[in-house]
């Protein structure tokens, strides 16, 4: 069975409004679409999980066009969610790739993560049929098929739900025996390694390890 690995990206200038806000944001590290129900025309419901400001992403999506409302739940919290009804052209992106991958009939592995400007998701399927629906894709999407693999596969594993800088920061804590015991490292030496705030180590390890001990608790695997 194939797993193929896809990166979508659109037009900054055909960005929704929260998601111009996310990307510009150091407050907000990455949205994940966790779930969503498409049954009513033209409208979808989504479940968001916001890794940052939740506040301020609700904020941005209720001045979105096309998004009609906004309920948000734990919103102090470091990971908040975010129930959205919106029109599914407010979301490019999404609709587009929701589209391609149902013509392709492939299963879209849940989440769909958005970071550093692009939404980056997995599907089971064929990669050929994909291929064909992509190149229907409207003009300032662009879906693109990164990585074919087996399924199951290293890819598969849960490191691969951290962002770049959550990644980048475990890795560098590892390497100088931060998890060692006695511990090599402090959030200190951490920060001069990677030339940040320590401030800035905190959180992103922190929110790292929540995702792996999420993962690493949970009976449905990944997610």
């Amino acid at each position: 069975m194939k797993q193929l690995e896809i990166t979508t990206t659109i037009d900054p200038e055909l960005l929704p409004h929260c998601y111009q806000v996310v990307s510009a944001s150091s407050a907000i590290e990455e949205l994940r679409v966790l779930d969503w129900n498409l049954a009513a025309d033209d409208v979808g419901t989504l479940l968001y999980a916001i890794d940052g400001d939740a506040a301020r992403f609700r904020d941005a999506a209720v001045d979105t066009d096309g998004i009609h409302s906004v309920a948000l739940a734990s919103a102090d919290a470091p990971v908040s969610y975010a129930l959205v009804d919106a029109r599914l052209a407010a979301v490019p992106f999404f609709s587009a790739f929701m589209e391609a991958t149902a013509r392709a009939r492939l299963i879209v592995r849940k989440p769909l993560v958005y970071r550093d400007n692009r939404s980056h998701s997995y599907a089971l399927g064929d990669a050929t049929a994909l291929q064909a629906a992509i190149d229907d894709a409207p003009r300032g999407v662009d879906l693109r098929v990164e990585q074919i693999g087996q399924f199951p596969s290293a890819a598969d594993e849960p490191t691969r739900r951290l962002s770049d800088r959550q990644r980048e920061t475990l890795e560098t804590a590892l390497e100088l025996g931060y998890y060692d015991q006695p511990r090599g490292a402090t959030h200190a030496d951490i920060a001069t390694e990677l030339g940040c705030a320590p401030s800035t180590v905190t959180t992103h390890l922190q929110k790292g390890e929540a995702k792996l001990v999420r993962t690493a608790m949970s009976s449905d695997g990944p997610g």
